[in-house]
């Protein structure tokens, strides 16, 4: 089992910056791949960005150049850095992870653990 908590979510100006963060416990944090993904309502969960459990980064074409996902080792903690934003990026983000090695990112089911969500706002 896997316990993800999310951090960092908020309102920001278009244009602004916010940091989420991940923290996860159960699990060696070494033998999981994490992901974040977002959820506007009445629209389906989308892929963001993931980052193996090897460092690789894999990131939707919507946030490329503008979002960043990195990950801390010491603190068992994965971040996500967003700069530029757009109203467009309102949703609430998620957080997920898996222990099983896959070269599937992008799919919600490619994932076994969830966080309960955080909440960004981007005004106009």
């Amino acid at each position: 089992q896997v316990q993800l908590v999310e951090s960092g979510g908020g309102l920001v100006q278009a244009g602004g910056s916010l940091t989420l963060s991940c923290a996860a416990s159960g699990r060696t944090y070494n033998e999981i791949d994490m992901a974040w993904f977002r959820q506007v309502p009445g629209k389906e969960r989308v892929f963001v960005a993931a980052i193996s459990r090897y460092y690789a980064g894999y990131y939707a074409n919507s946030v490329k150049g503008r979002f960043t996902i990195g990950r801390d080792k010491d603190k068992n903690t994965v971040y996500l850095q967003m700069d530029s934003l757009e109203p467009e990026d309102t949703a609430v983000y998620y957080c997920s992870a898996r222990s099983v090695y896959s070269s599937s990112w992008t799919g919600p089911n490619d994932y076994d653990y969830w966080g309960r969500g955080t909440q960004v706002t981007v005004s106009s």
